[in-house]
């Protein structure tokens, strides 16, 4: 089916700079090469690739919302004061642009391999059907059942009509005089079932719009096409100075902001007269590539509704999804009535989706039951709408000091936690908010008990969010800890953020903007004189992102310095790895599979340092965010980090991409780790073959067996 996608030689690239640094956008496009290589790969169930290529979709429509936008922000800045910049910028925009050609073509390449393959499990994408067949007469009483009761009249077409679209919206031109905005609410993708089979049929809202539309007003439908707009989404929100109760009521006037952004992407298919579109191309001030035919769909993202609506037990030769995840409850979660005083002697180890979140349930709900629990502080940047934590604190709050404090700026998120704040609100819980330019990202909770020696701090500490949902979707890592030195920290945390002040001074706990970024700059270079010195010097890290400048300049030091470093970089990565005399000592993975890889690991091993993290290297995070990197202290969970975890990634030769000195990712045929690396598990060097995240599913299926966690957090029994 085609290579993945090269972008433009590496030197054309870089500009000006000393040494190789990818443009971010430029590399994260790369990252959406590897995710439709998945809906691409034959070894994948079949409606999992349709959901790979939903999100390639979704993917794609944030990319221009956010990033490419960003992107001609910065151009019009660069325009003022720095043509040099200006022109390198403009450059990289037109190469974005080019990719993203190719790109789309590439996607109609894979839903129409996927659309012959899903006819064979009898789920038919009804695309294009003849008047005289049953899949037509489908498709209409479809259409004007549950599409044409919800759009309004035609009306008299003038350009400036197209200009009124909202963010995402749809409009429909009829050559040569008539217009129609489309509800925004409008389902992309509709599955049908049959009455007498196991058949299912599948349509695309711009099919339909395409077959029927037309003919249910009358007019002749040859003549009809659909544009789609893509507006600037990004909001940027200071609340630094405004009073704490009018914050929701300015987030929510923001929102509404994002509906009429600036243009950044005009998608069209059908029956569009070109005069129409250039005529678009000058009142949007668009470069040509940002107009973007889309004649085979713009209802991609909408195959999420058909991976949700075929039942696990449809009829096919073959399974159309991965098999159910088992995840697992610790026994100390599921039989809690000694919870904390266990806590007092361990921490435990929570490996998200391998490790059910119904351990940290367990944890909040004996807390909120206890009568001892004093407190509960927590953050929340993405929680889901029916998250038993959310209630467990709500049943709490009329015995117990419950604080929450909600980043009402999360992304495509601001009006489920403005509803929650007000939730929350009403049952008598404290809801603060972030303050000034900096996001709240940090994931933490602290419950505060009284026992006999006074209060103790037990503490929740993760890379990712408190999203039940996301939790069986996402892999990441938390820790549950007694350990009353991090509590300290962790009560500091929420008293300063409470107070509307910036968290800065803490005993373990490294926070951004004040202290994380001159820390990881500090523990590299800490490995650098290690290395210089003849000592074992080595650096791991597991991350989304990494496009900070002086990060990666530092890793490149680094490496001329003899530093063995391995990276594990979901997303956009600007470091060029394997160049000689640069960087031939650091090794850059990508691993796209099952899970999104969400978690953040530093691991420095001349410093003995180990930390896991919300932040990813990217410079928002370490200066425009309040974000937590903890360390880990308990050696049975350091060792296992650092002698199965970590080993296992590296291992990965089924589903890891390896970056090469050219700038592009290749399959890695094998891995190998470096030499003296410890591996607490020799049979995993035994296979041939290593799939990270199969690999960690079994170890928690297995209790951890053969690894330094064994004996201390075993499953529970089925009850």
């Amino acid at each position: 089916m085609g290579p993945e996608v090269l972008l433009p030689t590496l030197p054309s690239l870089l500009g000006a700079r000393n040494a190789p640094f990818v443009h971010r956008d430029l590399s994260w496009l790369q990252f959406n090469e590897r995710v439709l290589a998945e809906s691409r790969l034959a070894a994948n169930p079949l409606l999992e690739r349709c959901k790979f290529l939903a999100i390639t979709q979704s993917n794609l429509d944030e990319f221009f919302m956010i990033r490419f936008s960003s992107l001609n922000r910065s151009i019009s800045n660069a325009s003022k004061s720095d043509l040099k910049l200006e022109k390198r910028l403009i450059r990289i925009r037109q190469n974005i642009l080019d990719a993203v050609a190719k790109f789309v073509n590439r996607q109609k390449e894979t839903l129409q391999h996927l659309s012959v393959e899903l006819a064979q499990s009898d789920i038919h994408m009804v695309r294009g059907a003849a008047k005289d067949t049953p899949e037509y007469a489908l498709g209409k009483k479809i259409f004007l059942d549950q599409i044409f009761p919800l759009l309004g009249p035609f009306q008299p077409y003038a350009l400036q009509q197209l200009s009124g679209l909202e963010n995402l919206q749809w409009g429909v031109y009829l050559h040569p005089e008539y217009w129609m905005p489309l509800p925004k609410n409008l389902p992309t993708v509709i599955v049908h079932p049959t009455a007498k089979s196991s058949a299912l049929h599948v349509f695309f809202l711009d099919d339909l719009i395409q077959s029927h539309l037309a003919e249910a007003f009358g007019f002749n439908r040859g003549q009809l096409g659909i544009l789609r707009l893509t507006r600037d989404g990004d909001l940027s929100v200071e609340i630094s100075d405004v009073d704490s109760e009018s914050i929701p009521d300015l987030v929510r006037t923001s929102i509404r902001t994002r509906e009429k952004g600036r243009p950044a992407r005009l998608q069209w298919s059908g029956n569009i007269p070109p005069q129409i579109l250039q005529k678009a191309l000058h009142l949007f001030r668009f470069e040509p590539g940002q107009i973007i035919s889309s004649q085979n769909t713009m209802s991609l993202s909408g195959l999420w509704t058909l991976y949700q609506q075929v039942p696990e037990k449809h009829p096919a030769k073959t399974p159309l999804k991965f098999p159910s995840l088992h995840s697992h409850t610790l026994r100390e979660f599921k039989r809690t009535e000694k919870m904390f005083e266990r806590l007092q002697t361990r921490d435990f180890l929570l490996h998200h989706p391998y490790d059910s979140f119904d351990n940290y349930v367990a944890f909040i709900r004996e807390a909120c039951a206890d009568s001892k629990v004093e407190q509960i502080d927590l953050t929340v940047y993405r929680v889901d709408a029916l998250s038993p934590v959310i209630d467990a604190l709500k049943g709490a709050a009329k015995k117990k000091r419950i604080r929450v404090v909600i980043e009402l700026r999360a992304r495509f998120d601001e009006l489920n936690n403005l509803q929650l704040a007000d939730d929350l609100r009403k049952v008598g819980v404290q809801v603060s908010f972030g303050f000034g330019k900096l996001k709240l990202h940090a994931k933490l909770t602290l419950v505060t008990r009284i026992e006999n020696d006074g209060p103790r701090y037990y503490s929740h500490l993760s890379t990712g969010n408190y999203n039940a949902a996301t939790a069986r979707q996402y892999t990441d890592l938390a820790i549950i800890s007694g350990n009353q030195e991090i509590g300290l920290d962790v009560k500091q945390f929420f008293d300063s953020v409470t107070a509307r002040k910036e968290p800065s001074t803490f005993k373990h706990l490294v926070s951004a903007p004040s202290r994380l970024h001159r820390k990881l700059m500090s523990l590299i270079q800490a490995e650098v004189e290690a290395a210089k010195a003849g000592k074992k010097a080595k650096i791991f890290a597991k991350m989304n992102a990494l496009v900070d400048e002086a990060i990666v300049a530092q890793l490149y030091e680094a490496s001329q310095a003899g530093v063995q470093i391995d990276l594990v970089v979901r997303g956009a990565c600007s470091l060029i790895p394997g160049v000689k005399g640069l960087s031939e000592n650091i090794r850059v993975v990508s691993i796209v599979d099952r899970f999104l890889e969400h978690s953040r690991i530093y691991y420095f091993e001349n410093s003995k340092s180990l930390y896991l993290s919300s932040a990813d290297w990217m410079p928002r995070n370490f200066f425009s965010r309040l974000e937590i990197a903890f360390p880990v202290l308990d050696s049975r969970i350091y060792q296992y980090l650092e002698e199965v975890l970590i080993p296992i990634y590296l291992l990965d030769t089924v589903k890891a991409r390896e970056l090469v000195p050219q700038g592009t990712w290749r399959k890695r045929s094998v891995a190998q780790l470096r030499i003296g690396d410890k591996v607490a598990l020799p049979l995993i060097l035994e296979k041939k073959n290593v799939n990270a995240q199969n690999v960690f599913e079994e170890l928690s299926q297995n209790g951890y067996q053969g690894t330094p966690l064994f004996n201390s957090q075993k499953p529970a029994s089925p009850s």
